[in-house]
């Protein structure tokens, strides 16, 4: 019964935070009000500024930000145990992971819809909008690489999910062009579409509609990598209304089905805890501060600051949107990391609570040091453990373990393939930045910048192939955890210059800096020590990149004192 009630005594604290700390941000820092003009309605251009319903924003945006992060990270972090895991999700979502995505929302809606790189320019100084630009080209680098393993990873792992994740993505482009063009609810056709993906999910796993065998192209990575992408470029550079919004909508409704499903299954099931609450095992790396960057979706994430600014300023329809949508959105994807943790932890495979997740993990941790590796499953490996120990607890649903673990990768896969698309929407949108700045033409065209997007990260997948992800996601964690710094300090730095409280955003600001500074210098020195040139590169470039971002920031902090 341990488990239930430490997942229901975090679930209770996010709840608390929404009612009582996300009001204080709105109403008293942020001075949040219904009449106030957003960018979406000023410069409406049916591309990327669009005003959307709540509901299908919301939906967008969780699913945007969600991915496959939150439950990625949780299942590699668990080596330390499931305590610290818990304690930094819930407590880290509430003061300072929900609070940055809400931030980042509503101060660029405050400035005509501009990125947070922009941003930088204003409130920390002129040469910091470019760094920040770099530092976000970089970070977005390695989110599309990782992802794109994750996804062709998970397709060849369970292959009946193939047909029900692109047969959705079709239905989407219809359903969007319903809404948008004929002007229709998006409500009872994303409803049904949910109610066909199930039953596609139903089909695949009973044999009786299509699933591709061993030898198809279709369970190729290779193929499915170079899809992944030209699938990206094409998704990047349409109308959000087109296919991001509607598919969302489906992704976001089949989240919340998933989640309630996934948690009714987990207090039924009632499991015990496999995973030690500590980890007490010698090659385990030092918890400080490499917990805190192996799990950034789910506690805090710069990736979402791109995502509020990026694309989700510009579609919203009134400011007091940003509570629901900034904080609240966020609190549900850290339900989804607590419950990832959970099904890791207690690992029901397969419907039989011996067969644990901490097997696989142990097993992980005593190979350490053979090849120089950092003791943390494999992308891929981690995964498949959340999708095996989310399957048992649908067991506990009475769905057959084989239809369970289809219902779950097609829930990854889906919230996986989301950001990748968002994420390289961004990148096209930041190519284009810097192509204004430098008065580079070809870089602000969309369908250039969205195949130099693509291209980019395609060479990136192929230069870590071996790796398959694994070498790529420290580095990606702290520099997403560097962006978040940074985010809060530019929120900070605004709510300083209108004369109101800053240190809601400036004191984790500084503690989310001190933690990713640390973890860089760990892991860029880990892999220049095993001779990982590629990932110590990349690695030593953004720790430079952050260092002249930070030090320009605690700069203008400075001269925000003086002049106060």
């Amino acid at each position: 019964m341990l488990p239930l009630a430490v997942t229901g005594l975090s679930l209770v604290t996010l709840l608390l935070g929404y009612r009582f700390y996300s009001r204080y941000l709105a109403e008293r820092l942020w001075h949040l009000r219904g009449d106030e003009p957003v960018p979406a309605v000023e410069l409406e251009d049916g591309v990327d500024h669009v005003p959307t319903k709540m509901g299908v924003l919301w939906g967008h945006h969780f699913s945007s930000i969600a991915g496959a992060a939150p439950i990625l990270g949780p299942a590699m972090a668990i080596v330390w145990g499931w305590v610290p895991a818990l304690l930094w999700i819930v407590l880290g979502v509430v003061f300072m992971g929900a609070t940055h995505d809400f931030g980042a929302l509503v101060i660029s809606v405050r400035h005509r819809g501009q990125t947070i790189g922009s941003l930088a320019e204003r409130y920390v100084g002129p040469r910091a909008r470019v760094l920040f630009l770099i530092v976000i080209f970089f970070l977005i680098w390695l989110v599309g690489a990782v992802f794109a393993f994750a996804i062709a990873n998970l397709f060849i792992a369970f292959p009946a999910s193939i047909l029900p994740v692109n047969a959705q993505i079709v239905v989407a482009v219809l359903i969007g062009w319903w809404g948008y063009k004929r002007k229709r609810s998006l409500l009872v056709p994303s409803i049904v579409v949910l109610v066909g993906l199930y039953a596609a999910i139903f089909g695949t796993a009973a044999g009786v509609l299509w699933v591709p065998q061993p030898g198809s192209i279709f369970l190729s990575r290779d193929f499915w990598l170079v899809a992944l992408m030209i699938y990206a470029f094409v998704a990047s550079s349409l109308p959000v209304w087109l296919l991001l919004q509607p598919r969302d909508l489906v992704n976001s409704h089949q989240l919340i089905v998933g989640l309630v499903a996934l948690y009714a299954g987990f207090v039924l099931a009632a499991p015990a805890f496999n995973a030690p609450p500590v980890g007490e095992v010698e090659a385990l790396p030092a918890i400080f501060p490499l917990l805190f960057v192996t799990i950034a979706c789910g506690a805090i994430s710069g990736f979402h600051g791109l995502v509020s600014s990026g694309t989700t300023s510009k579609q919203l329809a009134k400011a007091t949107d940003a509570r629901p949508i900034g904080y609240g959105a966020m609190l549900v994807e850290a339900a989804l990391a607590i419950l990832a943790t959970m099904a890791v932890a207690c690992g029901l495979w397969d419907g039989v609570d011996h067969a644990h997740a901490w097997g696989y993990l142990d097993t992980t941790i005593h190979a350490a040091g053979h090849d120089g590796s950092l003791p943390l499953p494999q992308v891929g490996q981690a995964l498949a453990a959340f999708v095996n120990g989310a399957a048992g607890f649908l067991g506990a649903l009475g769905i057959p373990m084989t239809t369970g673990k289809a219902i779950v990768a097609v829930l990854v896969i889906s919230f996986a393939g989301t950001s990748l698309d968002t994420a390289l929407r961004i990148q096209r949108l930041v190519l284009a930045e810097l192509g204004a700045i430098y008065d580079v033409k070809p870089l602000q065209n969309r369908w250039i910048g969205g195949a130099l997007a693509c291209g980019s990260v395609l060479a990136l997948i192929y230069a870590d192939y071996d790796q398959g992800a694994k070498s790529l996601w420290p580095v990606f964690g702290a520099t997403n955890q560097v962006l978040a710094a940074f985010t809060l300090l530019i929120c900070a730095l605004y709510l300083r210059k209108l004369g109101r409280r800053a240190a809601a955003y400036a004191v984790p600001a500084a503690i989310v800096m001190v933690i990713t500074f640390c973890a860089m210098a760990v892991q860029v020195v880990h892999d220049f020590q095993q001779g990982k040139w590629l990932v110590t590169a990349v690695g030593a470039v953004i720790a430079v990149l952050a260092a002249f971002v930070a030090l320009q920031g605690a700069a203008a902090w400075r001269e925000g004192s003086r002049s106060a």
